[in-house]
Parts: structure tokens; sequence; C-alpha cells
């Protein structure tokens, strides 16, 4: 059957079974959105404001549904427009395919209208990129951009396609979905009997564990290899929900702004197991005191990532799940009651008045109307912190945040892109007015939607994580990091016919979260909160991880 090269891609991509897309349409990619008019019971495309916002709404639908996320945009600015988005997914090992249009083959390499090298500006950010050249080698690059984005460490593949390319007719002959790739299993059965014979002479174990556990699937082994050896569970920044924040033995986020008890168990553990992560120096700090006194073992599907950081004494390359099966088999039932009494020890609670209207009691209240059943998509600053800290995740796939780029302007993108993916479920968008400033265009894609997001926008005027920093390392020299407070938020939202609210104690947002459920749309909650307000414990940079500081009074 001859068809359009437009054609082809649509038909490659209902192959994959996607049918949700997210883009700008523009010059060089008008003959795949001319295409895609006939596919519009198929293929749902999302018009977003921006391609920076397509790209980030694509990783949050692939994010919380394990699903291959999917974006289009055109030529020069609108592929250029993407390439923050395509870094955070790359960084986060996220699965995206991004298609874009290309001048005509015949104007490549003369500076025409709208021509910029993607492929290359993006070959540092992608698992892969294509260039497609001759119409035969199409679908075929397609379906390997599926594969390759789902297999073994997933990620972001790019595919630059020209305009005339789209143009040409060729032969289609379907093909099934290929099955994402096994990993090769690198390890041997010796390793798995090494390591259970370690966690069964532990006497002081921990689990470390990463985002690539949520990637693989992998939270009920976790959490069972955790009950069955009665092993503490830290998280990073990514694998929270991967084992309930509500279970015994979850000890909360590790790393700079890790619960105290979380960053001191890893100092005085014996045994450190870390699975599916990748020693981020954000979780380490000073590597030469990281888990000085214990045994290191490491599960990952990417031995690229052994040693790089943190000298391991025991790699397991391979599939995670085969790992930890394999590892369940052979541990012993254990309890370690005195590892369990010191670490509750190390908690240092910190008394605040009930009706402080402070991020603790403001996340304490959001749960308390809204329950556990939501997603939570972040921006980054001290928001996405105190969101780490205090939002009780309890199931994997529910904590949409960009960890290794920190990128401020993803959030409410990634909401979108959540939603789309999980339309029975409530999302929920928490940023502060920093971040906030970088992707509220977005609002008029969740209006035109109907999207029944919720933004909870902590307001301090003041960009929080940076002025943290200046008052704790930089001596107070608030250098560009006051907002001007010129906008009224209120009326933004409801300039693009949503809800908003402005709220400044704790039963004002209750009610203004009640009536947000009730409007069945979507809105923005402004709660104004004080610039004074920072996020604690921190380990100074250049600090080892059990050196955190508890409040400012302690530099």
């Amino acid at each position: 059957m001859k068809i359009k090269g437009s054609n082809i891609i649509l038909e490659c991509l209902k192959e994959q079974g996607v049918d949700t897309v997210f883009g700008y349409p523009g010059g060089q990619i008008m003959p795949l959105y001319d295409a895609l008019y006939d596919y519009r019971d198929e293929i749902d495309h999302v018009l977003t404001s921006h391609e920076q916002g397509a790209t980030h709404a694509a990783d949050g639908y692939a994010r919380s549904t394990g699903r291959v996320g999917v974006a289009f945009a055109t030529s020069g600015p609108g592929a250029t427009n993407t390439v923050t988005g395509i870094a955070t997914a790359f960084m986060d090992s996220i699965p995206l395919v991004v298609i874009t249009g290309q001048v005509p083959l015949a104007l490549i390499g003369r500076d025409s209208f709208q021509e910029v090298d993607i492929y290359g500006i993006t070959i540092p950010i992608t698992k892969h990129n294509f260039f497609v050249s001759d119409i035969s080698e199409l679908a075929d690059d397609i379906r390997e951009a599926f594969r390759i984005a789902k297999s073994g460490r997933p990620g972001p593949v790019l595919i630059d396609v020209p305009k005339d390319i789209m143009q040409q007719t060729y032969d289609y002959e379907p093909a099934p979905a290929a099955e994402k790739d096994r990993p090769p299993r690198k390890y041997e059965d010796e390793d798995l009997e090494e390591l259970a014979e370690m966690i069964n002479q532990a006497e002081r174990p921990l689990l470390y564990a990463g985002g690539g556990v949520i990637t693989a699937e992998a939270s009920e082994r976790l959490t069972a290899l955790a009950e069955k050896a009665d092993i503490p569970v830290v998280s990073t920044l990514m694998n929270l929900g991967a084992i309930s924040r509500k279970h015994p033995l979850s000890l909360g986020m590790v790393g700079m702004h890790g619960q105290r008890e979380a960053n001191l168990a890893v100092h005085n553990c014996d045994l450190l197991i870390a699975v599916g992560a990748r020693f981020s120096d954000r979780v380490t700090g000073n590597t030469d005191y990281f888990a000085q006194g214990a045994t290191i073992a490491q599960i990952d599907i990417d031995d690229s990532e052994i040693d790089k950081n943190v000298i391991v004494d025991l790699p397991l390359i391979g599939d995670m799940n085969e790992i930890l099966d394999g590892l369940l088999e052979r541990i012993e039932t254990k309890k370690h009651a005195e590892w369990t009494e010191e670490i509750d020890s190390f908690r240092v609670p910190k008394e605040i008045p009930e009706d402080s209207f402070v991020p603790k009691n403001i996340f304490r209240t959001i749960h308390d109307v809204l329950g556990d059943d939501v997603i939570v998509a972040t921006d980054v600053g001290q928001h996405q912190m105190w969101t780490a800290q205090e939002w009780p995740f309890t199931e994997p796939r529910t904590n949409i945040t960009s960890g290794g780029l920190g990128t401020m302007g993803f959030g409410l993108g990634a909401a979108i892109g959540a939603q789309m993916g999980n339309l029975g479920r409530r999302v929920i968008h928490v940023t502060g007015d920093g971040s906030f400033r970088m992707n509220c265009n977005e609002l008029a894609t969740v209006a035109a939607r109907k999207l029944p997001i919720t933004t909870i926008l902590f307001k301090n005027n003041v960009l929080g994580m940076v002025r943290q920093w200046q008052k704790l390392f930089f001596e107070k020299r608030y250098s560009a990091t006051t907002l001007p407070d010129v906008i009224d938020y209120v009326k933004l939202a409801e300039a693009y016919g949503l809800g908003g609210w402005h709220v400044n104690d704790l039963a004002s947002l209750r009610e203004a979260l009640k009536e947000a459920i009730r409007s069945g749309k979507g809105g923005v909650i402004v709660c104004d909160i004080d610039s004074a307000q920072d996020v604690f414990p921190i380990v100074p940079p250049g600090n080892a991880m059990n050196d955190q500081v508890l409040d400012a009074e302690e530099l």
C-alpha cells in the first residue's frame, strides 16, 4: 500500500499503541498535521501553548503511565524549544519520542528559513536520534525509535523528518510493535549468592532505592525484599512512592534535603544496597565520607553507572526484577530490632503550631482534603523539596518531578501530560511563583482541554531556593532573587476561565480545595508564605551526608 510519509508516521504511531500526542504545528511539519486531520478520532493531539510545554507534557504522560510519551514540533525555533524537555527526560531516563519537521532535503545546509541542525544539537541529550534522508527508512526508523526509547535504561529519542520526506509516497506494510529488549544478564548466580549472604549476615542493612525501581516496575519486589529481611529503605527524589511513605520501613528521602534519619541510616549502616540509583551528588554529598563503614552493593541495568560516583564492592548488572526475585529466594527472614531502635533515635521531630500557615501544615491540609489517590507534579525549588519531605506518596508514578536536570517550568506541562494519561485521577501541580512565571501560559491548555488540574502556588515573591543559598552561604547578598509583586494570580487564572483563590490560613485553604473539587475544572490556589521560610534539613555543599544542618541557627 503506497501512502505519504506523513501517513506512514501516523500509522507507525498506531502500531506502537500511541493514542495521545502533544505538540505545536508549524511550516515544516504541516504535512504531518494535515495527515493528522484524518486520524483525529484515533490519535488525540493536545495543542499546548509552547513546544517546551508539549515536551514536558509528553514526559509527564510517560512518567505517570510507564508508556512512551510522544511530542511533535516544527523546525528551527520549534525544534530548539524542545531541547530543555528532551534534556529533562534524558537526565531522568524517561522514554520519549520527539518528532520534528525539517526543511526539505534540497535546502539542508543553506541556512534556509527556520533551518537548524536539531539532530546535532540533541546528540548529547538523547539516547539515540535519527535524521530521515530516505523515505524507505522512515517506518523502520520510527519503530526502532520506540524500541530504543523503552528498552534497557529508557530515554528520549528524536526523529528529524524533512518536509519533502513527509510528502513523498512509499509502500507501507504494517508491523507489530516490537517488545522492548531484555537487558543482557551480566551477573552470575554466585553474585546473587554473595549478596544474599551479605544480607543474611548484616546487622545494619539498608536499601538505597532510586528511580530505576519505578522504571523497572519493581516496586512490589523492593517492598517484599525490605519486609522479608527487615531492611529499612531510603529513597531518592525519583524513587518516592516506590515504597509507601506510610510503610514502617520507609525512612523517606535521602540526600541534601533528606530526612535526618535517612541520612544517618546511610552513615551508620554496615551494608548498603543501591537499587536503581546512581549515587547523585545531591544524595552522596562528599563521597569521601559516604557510607564509610558499609559494604556497598549496586543493582542496576546500566553498567556505566558502576563505580561512576561511588566505588562499590559488588555490582549486579541486569534485569532488576530478575535480580530481586533471585534475592527473595535466597535471603532469610530476619528482624533487626536494635537497628530499628537506633534509626528511631535519629529522628528529631520539629514542633510547629498546628494552625501556622507553613509548608508542613499546608501539605497536611491538602492531603486531608484530597487523600492518597493523587498524582503530584511539581516544578523545581523550595516547593519541590517541601513536597518530597511532606507528601506521603503511597504508590509509584505519582511523584512527577524533574530530578537530574532540575527544570523550573516543568511542572504544569508535566501535570497536563499526567492528567491526559490518567483521566480518572486527580492531578495537582505544586509550584513556586518563580517557576510558575515560566510555565503559566499552559493554563490555556488546562482550560481548553477542561482538565481539572489544581495548581498550588507557594507565593513568597522571591526565587526561594536561590535566595536561601544567598542567605546561608553568600552573606545575605540578595542579588536578583526578589520577584516584583506585580501579578494578580487569581485574576490570571480567571482570565483563562479557571478558578482562582488567594489564601493565607489553613481554613481558607481547605475551603478553596473543596471549591476546586466541586467546580470540576482547573484552578490556581495562591498560598502566601513568608519569604523567610527555608528548606531544612540541609547538607551544606562539600559536607558529608551526616553533617546536616537542621535550622539556620546552626550555621
